[in-house]
């Protein structure tokens, strides 16, 4: 080999081992550059005892050299309301943490507020402290912390009344049992876990007003939870369950928004809703098995399936919007109605009487190509049956096994404001608008709409608002 190649060689050997050398030491300057991928850490609303959802943050080592973090510590200690886990290592404080060149490490962090005297929402707070080479970086921490009632696998008996002095937050599940009723006043917010079903036996009296209703949703308040659907079970009124009410309820967010099991034992509808939101549902908004249902001006938007009627019932739905758009949580795949007298187990096929009256109500969804109609109406076997849709707005075509009358068909009902990237949904009526559903309903007992406007000009508008 000639001496320049020879000597080639050598400056190359030189430069890689000097770069491994610098590599493998330590960057001791005060100048060494770090990125710690947040400057503050916030928490929506926590529910004292509960604990939060886990966040993090990363420290990047920006330099060729290895870099030693003389201290990452959790200033308020062991008392703080914040936990921290450093890498994997759960501790207050760790000390000459080595991170090499070019990579990075994480910190993880959650909060658990203990309850105090107050009735509103508290603010707590720490901060953490990253020392290196003699300089001091603070990640800050601050959470909203709210009091409130926890009920744990809590079972209701006689009669009971909640106020909204605090929230209800529900674990394990709820139980008004069959000689029970509860009652809830308005303003109340009640929050249940992922694994607490609100299961009625008893009587559920919901009692709220308008700008004060009564709120039912998941007990996760973060902002990548907030407005997740299946959070929790839903509301379940079984077998023994009767008279039943929902004024000014919103409930959104569930499995399930509403489950029905079988007819009551009285004359009684099983469930009243008025002037009530149901939204978010993963899989259904209403869920009925021969039961019984009396809606008015209510709106159910946005679930998987919004109404699923089967194996019968009795059903009378009075200026009702609903309505599906797909989004990142929810793709429209279902008819947002659907009928049937007749119910399919593994033992086989059941039917019963089915009577259900549809006046006044918008069935509404995007034209996504998953579902051509909108309502469906399926029959089996000789049970009494009478379905019949009167002066409604619907998409597609018109519904088999049913009556039908002065109803308007795929129309676009010019709800106000859509935009399913933003999460908006208005479906209140463009004011500006000749929408088709305007001064088409029929004369009700009803007077007021969902906005708790009156409905006096003339006809009723379709649908649960009145333009």
């Amino acid at each position: 080999m000639k001496p320049h190649s020879l000597f080639r060689l050598f400056i190359v050997a030189v430069i890689a081992l000097f770069s491994a050398c610098r590599k493998d030491s330590f960057n001791t300057s005060a100048d060494a550059r770090i990125n710690i991928t947040a400057d503050t850490l916030k928490y929506d609303t926590v529910f004292t005892t509960t604990g939060s959802v886990t966040k993090s943050f990363k420290i990047f080592n920006l330099n060729d050299q290895k870099l030693r973090i003389s201290s990452i510590k959790l200033m308020g200690g062991t008392t703080s309301p914040f936990k921290i886990n450093i890498n994997g290592i759960a501790a207050t404080e760790q000390n000459n943490i080595e991170l090499a060149a070019n990579d990075s490490m994480y910190v993880f962090v959650m909060v658990t507020i203990n309850p105090n005297a107050a009735n509103q929402p508290f603010i707590v707070s720490d901060s953490i402290l990253i020392n290196y080479n003699g300089n001091n970086n603070f990640v800050q921490l601050q959470a909203y912390g709210q009091n409130a009632n926890f009920l744990t696998n809590k079972v209701i008996t006689g009669n009971v009344t909640w106020t909204n002095n605090l929230p209800y937050v529900i674990l394990k599940g709820i139980t008004i049992d069959a000689a029970a009723t509860l009652t809830i006043q308005p303003g109340c917010k009640i929050y249940s876990h992922a694994d607490a079903p609100f299961l009625v036996d008893g009587t559920l009296i919901i009692n709220g007003v308008k700008n004060n209703e009564v709120v039912f949703t998941g007990d996760r308040l973060d902002n990548d939870y907030k407005d997740l659907p299946a959070s929790w079970p839903g509301i379940i009124f079984r077998s023994n369950s009767k008279n039943n009410t929902a004024n000014f309820a919103i409930i959104k967010n569930a499995y399930q928004g509403i489950v029905l099991v079988d007819l009551p034992s009285n004359s009684n509808p099983k469930l009243t809703l008025q002037q009530t939101i149901i939204d978010n549902a993963y899989d259904a908004g209403i869920l009925s098995s021969n039961s019984s249902v009396y809606a008015n001006n209510s709106l159910i938007s946005n679930c998987g399936s919004n109404i699923a009627i089967i194996n019968g019932g009795d059903y009378n739905f009075t200026n009702c919007t609903v309505t599906s758009y797909s989004n990142s949580y929810i793709i429209h795949k279902n008819p947002v109605l659907s009928i049937s007298n007749f119910a399919t187990t593994g033992s086989g096929t059941t039917t019963a009487n089915l009577s259900a009256v549809f006046r006044n109500n918008i069935f509404w969804a995007d034209s996504s190509g998953f579902v051509s109609n909108e309502v469906m109406v399926d029959k089996q076997g000789s049970n009494a049956f009478a379905v019949s849709f009167d002066n409604n707005l619907y998409r597609g075509a018109d519904p088999a096994n049913s009556t039908l009358n002065n109803n308007i068909r795929n129309q676009d009902p010019s709800f106000d404001a859509i935009d399913v990237f933003r999460h908006i949904y208005n479906f209140r009526i463009t004011q500006n608008s000749a929408a088709p559903g305007i001064n088409k309903g029929l004369p009700t007992a009803f007077t007021k709409d969902l906005d708790d406007k009156n409905r006096s000009n003339g006809l009723p508008d379709l649908g649960c608002y009145e333009k």
